[in-house]
């Protein structure tokens, strides 16, 4: 919950550049619910395997976008994003056995298989943002260079419109629920 805790990321996330373009994208109640600080160490950064991020983060009907934002410049040789052209339908899905269940994981739906040899790596400089559909299929290499690369990933979904399944991975305690961005609170 960098986005709601740490004072200089819910600054990124909940800023009015952030919110007007979720807005152009058709999203009227743009809503944070997962952002990460990834770090991919020179030499050691590991895989991401490919998936979908409306398998790990889905609302009925689905409405879940991704902001990655590059903090370092992003090559091949470092590990950075590769994305499939295109956003095929959301075969499979995460659950936890929430409320008051065991907890266990389950996945619901047949696993994709991805064809990657049409994969595009997402070589940007530092400073680009990169906007994911839920759907989009993405991945990327380990870190096979002596330079880093970080990247800062902010999760949205449009909660005017959409509803958080109760069998999300992620869920908030009542008193601290998910807060859709507010322009009152923005001062960028």
């Amino acid at each position: 919950a960098l986005h709601d805790i740490e004072p200089a990321f819910r600054r990124f996330s909940r800023s009015s550049k952030v919110r007007a373009l979720l807005h152009s994208l058709g999203m009227c109640e743009p809503t944070p619910v997962q952002s990460m600080y990834i770090f991919k160490q020179p030499a050691i950064g590991g895989a991401v395997t490919p998936h979908q991020d409306s398998t790990f983060l889905n609302t009925e009907p689905p409405t879940c976008l991704g902001i990655w934002l590059a903090l370092e410049d992003c090559t091949v040789e470092n590990g950075c994003l590769f994305a499939l052209k295109g956003t095929p339908e959301v075969t499979r899905r995460m659950e936890v056995d929430y409320p008051g269940g065991t907890r266990e994981i389950a996945f619901t739906g047949e696993a994709p298989k991805y064809d990657l040899t049409d994969a595009v790596p997402m070589e940007v400089p530092r400073g680009t943002l990169v906007l994911l559909h839920g759907a989009n299929v993405h991945f990327s290499k380990a870190n096979t260079s002596p330079h880093s690369r970080h990247a800062y990933s902010v999760h949205y979904i449009d909660t005017s419109r959409a509803k958080w399944r109760e069998t999300n991975w992620l869920q908030r305690a009542p008193d601290f629920p998910f807060a859709p961005l507010d322009a009152s609170e923005d001062k960028n």
